[in-house]
Formats: structure tokens, C-alpha cells, sequence
């Protein structure tokens, strides 16, 4: 199989300008998908909007929510646009990869829930090639450093040194846009709100 090449952003708040530029990064032909790691809305508003403008591509754009889209009705409002798919709690499978999806979140640097889903991940994936996505970074990276502080998850650090996906793809710091990293063998990546191609072999 030919590599994968698709786009990966975050944290568009519902700009305009930002949608516009993704839309037409997206629409073209070397792009086989969209991936949106979360914060696509301010606190709900406008999320329907940029689905349903990604809808009318005909792409699909995977995506996870980020703390502006939970307790939002996300399932109910995923459901709408079906080739908006919800990877979030997901494992899905797309080329030789695996994708790991878990949204939502804030500066919690420890969160259960994410450990108990990662035992089952890792039950069922070690070994294969991985994709992590989260809304929030793990700890100790260029992505998490705020004001000169370390303020990722703990949780999300433990899982990538254990399960060593070949890229974690996350969000959430907008001050750490654009920025890339390594972390063990595990490419780091915040995609930001202009995006980031990523082709993987």
C-alpha cells in the first residue's frame, strides 16, 4: 500500500479564515483524510458549522473533542455527518495504522479514565503500528511547556513510553503550536490551527 498522507489540526476556535484554508488544504488530491484533535468550536458554538463544512468535501476528517466540545452532546452531534467519524474512546484502524483517540480534557495532569481505556489498547495493539491522538500532551515535552512549567498528562507520557506509538499527534496549548518533538522513539506533534501534512509509510 501507498503511504498516507493526510491533515492534521487543532484548535481553530470556529475561525473562519482558519476553516477556509483547511478546507482547501484538504480538498486536494495528495490529502487522503483530515484528522482534528479537539477545540474545533468555542465551548460548543460553531461545532455543527465546521462538521458540516468538512461534510460537503467528502473526505473524512477524523475527530476527537477537545475541553470546548465535552459535555456538548458530541455523540449526538457526531452522528449527524457521517463522514465525520468520532474517534474518540476509538481505536480505528486506517492503512497498516492503528488510531488511538482521546479527547477532551484540561490541564489535568492524571486521569484515570484514559489509564483504564490504555490497559485495553494495550492489550489489543502492542506491537502494531500506532497513531495516539489526544486533545491534551504528555508531560516533560516541547508541547506541554507553558510559562517555563511542564503541564501535560502524566498518563498520557506513561502510555507512549510503554505502547511506543509511531506518532502521538495532540493539541490544546496554543502556545505550543506548530511545535514538534521526540519522545523516545514516538514522534510528537502539535498541529496547531494552519495545520500540519503528515505522511506516514
Amino acid at each position: 500500500m501507498k503511504s498516507m498522507k493526510f491533515l492534521a489540526f487543532t484548535d481553530i476556535h470556529q475561525d473562519k479564515k482558519a476553516l477556509a484554508a483547511l478546507l482547501a488544504r484538504t480538498q486536494q488530491a495528495d490529502i487522503d483524510f483530515a484528522l482534528c484533535v479537539g477545540d474545533f468550536s468555542t465551548f460548543g458554538r460553531g461545532a455543527a458549522a465546521v462538521l458540516e463544512a468538512f461534510q460537503k468535501l467528502g473526505k473524512k476528517l477524523y475527530v476527537i473533542p477537545g475541553n470546548h466540545e465535552e459535555g456538548q452532546g458530541w455523540e449526538e452531534l457526531m452522528a449527524k455527518f457521517p463522514t465525520c467519524v468520532n474517534l474518540h474512546l476509538q481505536a480505528v484502524e486506517i492503512g497498516k495504522y492503528v488510531f488511538l483517540g482521546y479527547g477532551g480534557g484540561g490541564f489535568a495532569q492524571e486521569d484515570e479514565r484514559f489509564r483504564k481505556i490504555a490497559r485495553g489498547w494495550y492489550g489489543l495493539h502492542q506491537g502494531k503500528k500506532i497513531v495516539l491522538v489526544t486533545h491534551g500532551p504528555p508531560l516533560g515535552t516541547r508541547l506541554d511547556l507553558l510559562d517555563n512549567r511542564h503541564v501535560g498528562n502524566r498518563d498520557y507520557r506513561a502510555f507512549i513510553e510503554r505502547i511506543k506509538p509511531k506518532l502521538a499527534i495532540s493539541g490544546h496549548l496554543h502556545e505550543t503550536v506548530g511545535v514538534t518533538d521526540t519522545l523516545g522513539e514516538t514522534q510528537l506533534a502539535n498541529p496547531g490551527w494552519e495545520g500540519m501534512v503528515i505522511e506516514l509509510k
